[in-house]
């Protein structure tokens, strides 16, 4: 299997720089000592921002570790595209199965929104429980609560029970989308961080795809909708099965055992030997090395101290928070939701013959979606985070601004309307989709990173809620063409934020994001 070893160190590689300084794991704690005391030829300071070597790694032993956790990912976006099917069936007479399909408006809402209220609670839930179990516990909690919203859905003999399954299937998401970034990029090589959290991303889009198609497949059966929620229970398994094996992240047990939560010379064996497991080929002297980066910087920045809540809002946590927040935030309020609750509508004005069934459209837009997630994928860790996020929120700008132009001035031209929406999807895609997952897993630092990025999810959640509640009243107060008008302009300011507050991570250890704020 393939292996990728660090490249040589420059002969010139300490140019300039300090002594680093190196660490003493003792059953008494952690001791620093410099250069002059013993030999670290090659290490440079994380402090001073330089980059560390490249890990070694192989491939083989890094699949597994994002595989698992990314299937929380296709669950949640399973979720999205069986939905749309489901409420077909659910509220079709003919093939509802069921005596109460007659559901009310706001019946209907529980039904497609159940979700997204679990994941609320599922994300601050994730806020006082995601340090407490660790990442991997996490994830076998959220699976857990996948498989008994999934079954408890399926089987419902009648509404509210239905209702109850669709809130525990959202905590499993607020749980999933929380761990899940959080597990990859503690475990994952720096060199290839970026692609395997933004290949979560495109299993999220996968698991659509998926949805759309179990969609299409039962909506003209009698309780298809059962068929369709049952569908994700074997993953559900696989899921949970799955993350069972893995190794708990190295990074999350030092941190235990700085914060005096266990013996630091055992938890730094144990970790040592999770992340040669992580590794695969890696030299175990090389994984030792890695350990001893992680505790050097660990023990240098204080974090023995317990997280207080107003301590995420100070300080580079405060800095982190701004950027994690603000990706997520502008994700939402950009007008996704908005956009694709408008698909159907404008490919049936443009005369496609398929146009008329939802699903299908559905299908198409998913595939679209995968192929441009995919070319992000590739591409995230060559050419970087801002390149990205930059030229694809310049894209969704220019589709915003086109579609609010096709609704006010240019009625007849159905054509603007399909070119913006797949110019709009397209550069999601490439932008938001992706990197606002990815980089709100980089940029907390250690301590905070559980609970921080438990209110980066809740936000993300949060906005989602925001624009699909407000976008109906709103299009009926100012008219679509000056809401789409809204959302360009809100666009052109979430520019405005990537380029000034944004960082850029490309190659980075987490340690290095974390000195370098």
């Amino acid at each position: 299997m393939a292996s990728h070893p660090p490249p040589e160190p420059s002969s010139n590689s300490n140019k300039g720089w300090a002594e680093p300084e190196e660490i003493h794991v003792s059953s008494g704690g952690v001791q620093a000592y410099t250069d002059d005391d013993a030999d670290c030829e090659g290490r440079r300071p994380l402090l001073l921002g330089t980059p560390a070597s490249a890990e070694c790694y192989s491939v083989s032993a890094a699949a597994l570790p994002f595989f698992f956790p990314a299937l929380g990912g296709l669950l949640y976006g399973y979720d999205i595209g069986a939905t749309s099917g489901a409420t077909i069936s659910l509220k079709s007479s003919t093939f509802s199965g069921t005596t109460w399909y007659n559901l009310s408006s706001v019946q209907t809402g529980l039904v497609v929104s159940g979700s997204l209220y679990g994941a609320l609670i599922g994300s601050v839930l994730a806020y006082t429980i995601a340090d407490y179990l660790g990442r991997r516990k996490e994830l076998i909690l959220s699976s857990i609560s996948y498989l008994i919203g999934a079954l408890l859905t399926a089987v419902a003999p009648n509404f509210a029970i239905m209702v109850v399954g669709r809130f525990l299937y959202g905590i499993g998401i607020g749980l999933a989308m929380h761990a899940a970034p959080m597990y990859i990029a503690e475990t994952a090589p720096s060199q290839i961080r970026g692609m395997l959290i933004s290949l979560k991303e495109f299993f999220i889009v996968l698991g659509m795809l998926l949805g759309y198609i179990a969609g299409n497949l039962y909506v003209e059966v009698v309780s298809g909708w059962r068929y369709m929620y049952a569908t994700s229970t074997p993953l559900c398994l696989v899921m949970g099965v799955g993350v069972c094996w893995l190794p708990s992240s190295p990074r999350w047990l030092l941190l235990c055992a700085i914060q005096g939560k266990g013996n630091l010379l055992e938890t730094k064996e144990i970790a040592t030997r999770c992340l040669c497991r992580l590794r695969g080929q890696a030299s175990p002297d090389l994984v030792s090395d890695q350990v001893n980066l992680i505790l050097e910087e660990l023990s240098y920045i204080d974090q023995e101290k317990q997280v207080g809540f107003r301590e995420i809002f100070q300080g580079k946590c405060l800095k982190a928070m701004i950027i994690g927040c603000g990706l997520v935030f502008f994700q939402q309020v950009t007008g996704q939701p908005s956009v694709l609750y408008y698909a159907a509508t404008i490919f049936q004005s443009a005369g496609f013959s398929g146009a008329s069934d939802a699903t299908r459209v559905s299908i198409l837009l998913g595939l679209l979606k995968l192929i441009m997630t995919g070319v992000a994928v590739l591409v995230v860790d060559r050419l970087g985070r801002r390149p990205l996020l930059i030229g694809g929120v310049s894209g969704i700008t220019v589709s915003l601004f086109l579609l609010s132009s096709y609704y006010t001035l240019l009625k007849d031209a159905s054509y603007v309307a399909v070119i913006a929406l797949l110019l709009y999807v397209g550069c999601y895609q490439l932008s938001f989709g992706p990197i606002g997952w990815l980089m709100i897993s980089e940029v907390f630092p250690l301590r905070l990173r559980g609970r921080g990025l438990s209110v980066a999810v809740l936000v993300n959640f949060a906005s989602n809620a925001l624009v699909t509640f407000a976008f109906s009243p709103l299009e009926d107060l100012i008219g679509t063409g000056l809401l789409f008008c809204g959302f360009g302009v809100i666009a052109v300011a979430s520019l405005v934020f990537i380029f000034w507050i944004v960082p850029e991570t490309k190659g980075l250890t987490l340690e290095e994001i974390e000195a370098s704020l």
